[in-house]
């Protein structure tokens, strides 16, 4: 049994800044990792840094923009922090030593992005998130900070309160990749998720292999609500065979999208009049996807994206990366040719429901980065958010875990007297299955067998944590047929790219549903083939799977329930935004396997300004 204060679950963006936030305050910390530090997905981020930092620009502009894009969607008081710490965040990682592109007097570059009234995308050539992760795994390694390396963390310790808002978490249980040993980690003052994005839920996607969901998909089962699960963002520009990003400061750079006909379709075709390749990613998207499907698509299949004219210089400097990802994944050379695009699953705006400190509604639980929601999204992110997302929300979780008062959070979590009650109506029952082993079942709420153990002290709860834990790894490698998690993962993911992509329409979403409870049902029969008990991917990737089906299944049932169009989230039936009954988020309580779907109310009301909803067009 390992014990800390705070124990970190994930090591990229968040993860990283939220270990050395905590660190800064005194407290004990660890970071427990399936990946090593530097091979998080962060490390992929190849825009920028949203923060205001000149002349001109205001922390005020930035929230304004962050709203409008987030189609008033997002809550004031999470905005507004972002928008006012990230300056201060910004320039810390430059002290830190983070290599931001240079203007020639010296200042650090900032370009323009999609949905921005200002060039703020502060950068570092396309490699953004590589250099900002390493500046921080430097700090860390500085600090003396333990790092559990490749340990997956398969299950939250919290205590079997029937109410989910009167549990406590008490730590983590994982799984050593190096040993096969399952083994506890107490947190003797919070657990902070980290853990990033769900992309594999789809098949074409920017996101890693190793972006599961496993924090947002542990806390949701925990009984912490996940919110606005079906507003996931497909990025406009990815390459056609792979889903490898190409980033948005190409077309900040000046990059020009065509049609097979030669058009500057976002001009010509009006799908954004005022800005063109810089409206905001889910109207570039629509856009491309558009093009496509009425025959002035390339090959059917995607547009074409060009910046020859921005010049060898240019583009070596600034966007040299992009050369090299063309080339070596498309055969194109971009210097030359027009590089091929279409849009990709990209990112999650909705994650485990938190304040603006980062705290869940369980006692002792916290999230930052994308696997969170504070929210700060709404319905699209803007290009450039995530970054300042992850180390404004990051530090904010790693103080308040090491018992720094924030002040009272103006964003609450959990229930409260303005939530609503909603109903969907399904195909089939969602969530568990009446099964007498489940090989599945983890999470809190699932622990009756221990006759109420986890009610004693921290030791006892994730000892008991353990013990459930090592029973589902033993079960799962001694079983010696019936279905690899790789047969049911690919139906599972195109599922989810037929009928839950960035055109939605209801018989699809309820398609997909019944689609997702087969395989559900399939996923009860699963084992695992490789019998070794050291680096056994098949077994990390077997209680994967879990967790994407969960997650699949509520970004479907949030995208059934919510009958508008807003932002990323498009319905074929409902063309228009419906700001007189949609201003709420959705949020799905687990309920010990029989999911629930509430509301809560936008907060619209900032420190200064109520932020008035206006028709969104760029």
């Amino acid at each position: 049994m390992h014990e800390h204060d705070v124990v970190v679950v994930g090591a990229g963006g968040a993860g990283l800044r939220a270990a050395i936030a905590a660190h800064e305050e005194g407290a004990d910390v660890a970071i427990v990792t399936k990946l090593h530090p530097v091979r998080s997905h962060t490390g992929a981020a190849e825009g920028g840094i949203n923060a205001a930092l000149r002349e001109g620009d205001s922390w005020e502009k930035h929230a304004y923009d962050t709203m409008k894009g987030s189609d008033y969607l997002g809550d004031a008081p999470a905005i507004e922090t972002l928008t006012k710490d990230s300056p201060e965040e910004t320039i810390q990682l430059e002290h830190w030593g983070m290599a931001f592109s240079r203007e020639d007097d010296g200042r650090v570059s900032q370009r323009p992005f999609g949905g921005l009234s200002f060039p703020r995308t502060t950068y570092a050539g396309a490699e953004t998130g590589h250099h900002l992760l390493h500046t921080m795994y430097e700090q860390l390694v500085k600090r003396g900070i333990t790092v559990y390396d490749e340990w997956y963390v398969s299950r939250l310790a919290v205590t079997d309160h029937d109410d989910p808002e009167q549990r406590d978490c008490h730590g983590v249980v994982a799984y050593d990749i190096k040993s096969g040993n399952v083994e506890g980690f107490v947190a003797r003052n919070g657990v902070i998720l980290a853990t990033g994005g769900l992309g594999q839920v789809y098949d074409h996607t920017t996101n890693a292999v190793a972006n599961t969901g496993d924090g947002a998909a542990m806390a949701y089962r925990a009984g912490v609500p996940l919110e606005d699960m079906e507003f996931i963002q497909f990025h406009p520009t990815t390459l056609p065979s792979t889903g490898v990003l190409i980033t948005e400061g190409v077309r900040g750079e000046g990059g020009i999208l065509y049609n097979s006909e030669g058009e500057r379709f976002m001009f010509e075709r009006g799908y954004a009049n005022n800005v063109g390749e810089l409206a905001s990613r889910d109207v570039v998207a629509r856009a491309e996807l558009t093009e496509v499907n009425e025959g002035r698509g390339i090959d059917d299949d995607h547009v074409h994206l060009d910046m020859r004219h921005l010049g060898e210089e240019r583009i070596m400097d600034r966007l040299e990366n992009i050369v090299h990802l063309a080339e070596d994944f498309e055969g194109v050379d971009p210097l030359e040719e027009p590089m091929p695009v279409k849009p990709g699953q990209h990112y999650a705006m909705g994650g485990i429901e938190t304040d603006e400190n980062g705290e869940t509604c369980i006692s002792g639980l916290y999230a930052a980065g994308e696997c969170a929601c504070v929210s700060v999204h709404g319905s699209n992110r803007l290009g450039g958010n995530a970054l300042p997302e992850l180390i404004v929300f990051g530090a904010r979780a790693g103080r308040h875990a090491a018992g720094t008062d924030l002040g009272e959070a103006e964003i609450t979590t959990g229930r409260t007297e303005d939530t609503e009650p909603g109903e969907v109506e399904t195909p089939v029952a969602p969530g568990a299955v009446e099964t007498d082993e489940d090989v599945a079942a983890d999470g809190a709420g699932e622990t009756e067998a221990d006759g109420g153990a986890t009610l004693a002290d921290p030791g006892q709860t994730v000892e008991s944590a353990v013990q459930n834990e090592r029973t589902r790894v033993e079960r799962l490698l001694e079983k010696d047929e019936g279905i690899q998690q790789a047969e049911v993962r690919e139906d599972l993911q195109e599922t989810m790219t037929d009928y839950v992509n960035v055109f939605r329409n209801e018989d699809g979403l309820k398609q997909a549903l019944a689609e997702i409870r087969e395989v559900r049902e399939r996923y009860q029969d699963v084992y695992v083939n490789d019998p070794s008990r050291t680096f056994n991917t098949d077994l990390v990737q077997t209680i994967e799977m879990r967790n994407l089906i969960d997650l699949a299944e509520a970004i479907t049932l949030g995208a059934l329930a919510r009958d508008e169009f807003r932002g990323a989230h498009w319905r074929q039936e409902h063309q228009e935004r419906k700001d007189d009954e949609w201003l709420k988020h959705t949020l799905l309580s687990w309920n010990r396997g029989d999911p629930e779907l509430w509301y809560k109310p936008v907060i619209l009301e900032g420190e200064e300004k109520e932020y008035e909803p206006k028709v969104r067009s760029y």
